[in-house]
Order: structure tokens, then C-alpha cells, then sequence
């Protein structure tokens, strides 16, 4: 019991820390780039914190499986550069005692990391392209604010208004420059209205204005006064594409069948499948590996650890690949890489348990002895 209480302790503050660090390092990537996308106006600057959190919570999977995999580690590092696993295989414990407990305590989490991974990874997919879409498709009128200059969405047109009753939909005092096939036409006006349409679009009706059309130095240039001028605003909403396989529901990828080999749907599957199959795999690996060797040093292991999660990661999105390619079905792609790591792991652990026994070393001379 004491064994189990210290063990447990110990993997929930690691975890915890490690977790915590990984968010951290994520949030501030995520702030960099998001912020970067929202100068180049490619997306609203009102939603950067929304992105960010949509984001954070789309890879709250991926970081669950890596604090687990290296708060493992670190303990059981820790323990054995402390000597304190020396003292609890010397009370008659094995390597083999840690297996349960551990995954006593990984078993909520690998849970955890399974609906993260399908159900949160598509949902926020998917408000993520629709915050985006709805900043891409916006009309002209939401751009529009009194005493500021604002570019429309498709960057063709530009407004100025400098007063906007919202509730009358009157406007004073506007200015609107469009650019169309290599011409620019101004038009200002000191009196307009907002005019919507029965089939849902929306115009800019301007009073008793000027319109400036062509460039000055050009013989074709035209100065043109109006009693009305019309301008169009794009508000009609556009029908959202599909959605991308990263975005659907597990419903979504088992209903929807496809006729030919390549299959996207079911790569998606077994990848949100594969996340928590991997977070038990490398559990598994973190505790014969965590053995430290006084020659090589005390963390070594990480170095290790973290070429077993490159190559673990890479196999299982090859693998994604490979089956949205239609190079081999779902049910041949999901098994090998998981089973790899649990032979591993076991060859490991034995080999952990009586490490004077090299049993390979003895089958290996005794098949070449009978051949």
C-alpha cells in the first residue's frame, strides 16, 4: 500500500507539471501564430482568444499523452537515481509490481486522451473553420464603422462613413473607393441608407453625391453626379463546404461509405483510435526504460524516450497515410504498431526482471546450432 500511495502521488504531481509546461509552451506557439494570421487579416481580431482556446483544447490529446509517457519517466528515473527502487526490490517487489499500479493510474487518463481525440479534436475542428469562414464571408456592412476606414472582405472595396445609425439605417457623410478590372471608381455622398433585399442581399443606397471614375491624368476619366447611387454589399450567405475529415464526428466517419479504395475517413478513425492505443504503449515502454545505467547517466532514458515518441508518432501518421491512400484497409493498419510497442515493452520488462539473462543470446546459438 505504501508502495502504491508513493507511486501514485508521485505520477499525478509529475503529471501535473509536465502537463502544465507543455500547455504553456503550446498556448505561446499558438499565440505567435494565430496573431500573426490575424495581422495579415486572415482572420477576425476579436477571435484570437477563442482560437487560441479551440486550438489548445483540439491538442489537449496529443500533450495528455506525452505528460503521461514523460511523467512516467521522470519518476521512475528519479527513483532509481535516488536508490529508492533499490530499497523496494530489496522488500521483494519486482519491475513487474509496477505494471499495475501505474496503469491503475493511466487507465482515467488513457480514457481521457480516447474522448479527447474523438469527440473534442472534431468539435473544435470544426468552430475553429467556421469562426474563419463566417470572418472570410463577412459583408461590407459589419466592416463598416463611423470615423474609420475599413476594407471588405475580398479587398476591392474600402468604406468610410463617419455617422451610422444602426436602428434608422441611415448613414452620413460616406465614402466608397471600389477597384474593378484595373479601374477605380469613388464615390461620396453626404446622406445615404442600408437597403435589404427580399433574396437577402444588402446595398448602400447613396444621395445627391459625386462619383469619380478612371485615373485623373487618363482622357477617359469621368466626374459623374447622382441623386441615387446604388452599391451592392456581398451579405448573401455562401454555403459552407463540407467538412474535412479532422472535422467530422465519429458518426460522420463510420456512415459515410466510399466507393473507391481511397478511403480519408477511416485514416481519421484510425488515428483517433491510435492516440490512446499509443499513450498505453508508451506507458508500457516508460518503465523498463526508465532503468538507469550509472555509465551512461542519469537521463539518458529521455533521450531515448523521446526518439521512441518521434518514431511511434511518425509510424502511426505513415500508417494514417497509407490507409487514406487505400494502400491497405483499416483493420490491417490499426494492429501492427500497437503490437510492436507491446512486444517491445515486454522484451523489455523480461529483460528488466533477470537482466543477467540474455534469452535471445540463448536461442540465437541454438538455431544456428540446428541448422
Amino acid at each position: 500500500m505504501i508502495f502504491k500511495q508513493a507511486l501514485r502521488r508521485e505520477l499525478s504531481l509529475t503529471t501535473g507539471g509536465v502537463f502544465l509546461v507543455l500547455v504553456t509552451i503550446m498556448i505561446t506557439t499558438l499565440v505567435i501564430r494565430i496573431l500573426g494570421f490575424a495581422a495579415n487579416g486572415a482572420i477576425n481580431p476579436e477571435d484570437v482568444l477563442v482560437l487560441i482556446s479551440l486550438a489548445t483544447l483540439g491538442y489537449l490529446a496529443v500533450l495528455l499523452t506525452v505528460s503521461l509517457f514523460v511523467a512516467t519517466l521522470i519518476v521512475l528515473v528519479r527513483w532509481y537515481k535516488d536508490s529508492e527502487m533499490i530499497v523496494w526490490f530489496a522488500s521483494g517487489l519486482s519491475i513487474s509490481n509496477l505494471i499495475r499500479p501505474i496503469l491503475q493510474f493511466a487507465t482515467p487518463l488513457i480514457i481521457i486522451i480516447a474522448l479527447l481525440a474523438l469527440f473534442v479534436w472534431p468539435w473544435a475542428n470544426r468552430e475553429s473553420t467556421l469562426i474563419s469562414q463566417r470572418f472570410q464571408q463577412r459583408d461590407d456592412v459589419s466592416m463598416v464603422s463611423s470615423g474609420q476606414f475599413k476594407e471588405s472582405a475580398r479587398a476591392e472595396r474600402v468604406f468610410f462613413i463617419e455617422e451610422l445609425d444602426v436602428d434608422k439605417n441611415e448613414v452620413k457623410n460616406i465614402f466608397v473607393a471600389d477597384s474593378k478590372n484595373g479601374r477605380v471608381s469613388v464615390a461620396v455622398a453626404s446622406t445615404g441608407y442600408i437597403q435589404n433585399s427580399e433574396d437577402g442581399e444588402k446595398s448602400v443606397v447613396l444621395h445627391n453625391g459625386r462619383r469619380y471614375e478612371g485615373q485623373p491624368t487618363q482622357p477617359d476619366f469621368r466626374i459623374l453626379e447622382f441623386t441615387d447611387y446604388t452599391t451592392k454589399i456581398r451579405s448573401k450567405e455562401a454555403l459552407a463546404p463540407p467538412p474535412r475529415d479532422r472535422e467530422k464526428t465519429i458518426s460522420e466517419l463510420l456512415n459515410e461509405t466510399e466507393p473507391t479504395t481511397i478511403n480519408p475517413n477511416r485514416a481519421e478513425l484510425l488515428w483517433r483510435i491510435g492516440l490512446p492505443l499509443m499513450a498505453l504503449g508508451l506507458v508500457l515502454i516508460a518503465i523498463p526504460l526508465a532503468y538507469v545505467n550509472p555509465r551512461l547517466g542519469n537521463y539518458t532514458a529521455m533521450f531515448y524516450a523521446i526518439l521512441i515518441y518521434l518514431i511511434y508518432s511518425n509510424l502511426l501518421n505513415l500508417t494514417q497515410n497509407f490507409v487514406s491512400q487505400g494502400k491497405f484497409g483499416f483493420f490491417v493498419g490499426i494492429w501492427p504498431i500497437h503490437l510492436l510497442a507491446l512486444v517491445i515493452a515486454t522484451i523489455l520488462i523480461r529483460n528488466r526482471i533477470n537482466p543477467s539473462v540474455k534469452w535471445w543470446r540463448r536461442q540465437l546459438p541454438a538455431a544456428f546450432a540446428k541448422k
